[in-house]
């Protein structure tokens, strides 16, 4: 497989995936009709990527280049629509889907980013924009604290997995099983995240004095 079609395929599965969480989100968290479902599914899914595009200069974004992204972005809340009485039942399935989109999109994001003459550095900081963008978009939508804000491992594991592709990208490693290795680094931090309620160190609360 080459590496751009390996780009390609791992950033269609995080746009599907992402498309899922998003529409049951809106189902979840504001009752949203089937036009607000394909909205919201099709903004998480394609957010990360067009902030993605448009930072390294990579225009137009794909999104609106390949007609790919759109129709698997809407397949996708279109499914999580018909099928909302069953998902939305199943709180971590849509959180698995949340995980493997965060997931698919760093390792997409720093690679991208490596290819159009980044810096390793920015390729992980964009690999993690990438990842995040389009659920913190989901979470304004609908009202709630944006997870990256608020959940330690949100974010953190979004930077791990960009940084593995990173760095087996600067070695001449890089192919589908450092892809995979990286993007199920990333997906088992947010995992144990979920599972175990693991946050990073916050700051103590300030009290005022009486």
């Amino acid at each position: 497989m080459t590496g751009t079609t390996l780009l390609l395929s791992l950033d269609l599965t995080g746009t599907l995936a992402f498309a899922l969480n998003g529409a049951i989100t809106g189902v979840r968290a504001a009752r949203l009709d089937i036009i607000g479902m394909l909205a919201l599914g099709m903004v998480t899914a394609l957010g990360g990527g067009i902030v993605r595009d448009i930072l390294i200069g990579a225009l137009p974004p794909a999104t609106f280049s390949d007609w790919r992204y759109l129709t698997v972005a809407a397949a996708g809340a279109l499914v999580a629509f018909f099928l909302s009485k069953h998902l939305r039942r199943y709180a971590l399935a849509i959180e698995l889907a949340d995980a493997a989109g965060l997931s698919l999109f760093c390792v997409t994001g720093a690679s991208k980013a490596l290819e159009h003459g980044l810096g390793p550095a920015q390729a992980v900081i964009l690999g993690a924009i990438t990842a995040v963008g389009g659920g913190t978009v989901r979470d304004v939508l609908v009202g709630r604290v944006p997870a990256v804000l608020t959940s330690g491992l949100y974010a953190i594991p979004a930077l791990a997995g960009a940084t593995i592709a990173v760095v087996s990208m600067r070695t001449g490693d890089y192919g589908v099983p450092a892809a995979l290795g990286a993007a199920l680094a990333c997906f088992l931090i947010r995992v144990l995240g979920i599972r175990y309620d693991l946050n990073a160190p916050k700051a103590r609360e300030v009290r005022n004095p009486k």
